[in-house]
């Protein structure tokens, strides 16, 4: 229990090989994907108000630690440490590496149109060798969510990559498992698109290691994001330091 929230103990490596390993033993049977997230400071102060966006992250099969603190919580008072920090924005690196290995198609849901197509084109770029992308934007009303779920449903993607912001894609994944009966894992992913898109800027390694990242986005988005932190991080810091075991 890392701040309150059950975290698995796994690193980048394993966190990749264990969602191709889950994607592929979903083949062909037709059940739920398995669902895969991740925690960090906001995701943790956002849990303890309200019950809520707790019970979602606790409906998940996989939480990943996408926060250094979190890191650092668990090797200073946790049982069991966690080894590095997951990061869905590295971590999808480390699965479309290993994805031709496995034949791994990914649907990327999120985005302006825009950069839905541009995260689309990176990961291309980077990766000719990998096996189909698809993908559709975030910007769809309730009346279209049906045909979005279907499209998705239709491509049969081992990996759909979710990033529709905390908590609306966990609710979108959770309100849609037993549709997307042909994809093996679903991971919400955030503002990832953002960044393979080149609209975000990742934060230095060294502010990275140290947990500074927030500090980094908060300088560059300072309307959107410094409030917020102002908000979340005096909670999140409260919670590592007393629900962690």
């Amino acid at each position: 229990m890392v701040g309150g929230l059950p975290i698995t103990v796994v690193d980048r490596v394993g966190a990749a090989e264990a969602m191709c390993r889950a994607a592929v033993a979903r083949r062909g049977l037709g059940g739920s994907p398995r669902f895969v997230t991740s925690a960090n400071g906001q995701v943790l102060a956002l849990c303890d108000r309200d019950p809520e966006v707790r019970d979602l992250f606790l409906r998940a099969d996989v939480i990943h630690a996408d926060g250094m603190p979190m890191v650092f919580a668990s090797r200073l008072f946790g049982h069991r440490p966690l080894p590095e920090r997951v990061a869905t924005t590295d971590l999808v690196h480390d699965v479309m590496a290993i994805a031709p290995r496995h034949g791994i198609r990914s649907f990327l849901l999120g985005g302006r149109p825009e950069v839905n197509a541009a995260a689309i084109a990176a990961l291309r770029g980077l990766y000719p060798d990998g096996p189909e992308i698809g993908g559709h934007h975030g910007y769809f009303d309730d009346g279209e969510e049906g045909d979005v779920v279907a499209a998705i449903d239709r491509f049969a993607p081992d990996i759909l990559w979710v990033g529709l912001g905390v908590p609306k894609e966990q609710r979108f994944a959770l309100r849609h498992l037993e549709r997307l009966r042909h994809v093996g894992v679903i991971k919400t992913c955030g503002g990832l698109f953002d960044f393979l898109a080149g609209e975000r800027r990742r934060a230095p390694v060294f502010l990275q290691r140290i947990g500074m990242e927030w500090a980094w986005r908060a300088i560059l988005e300072p309307r959107r994001l410094g409030r917020r932190y102002l908000e979340t991080n005096l909670t999140a810091l409260r919670l590592l330091l007393t629900q962690t075991s």
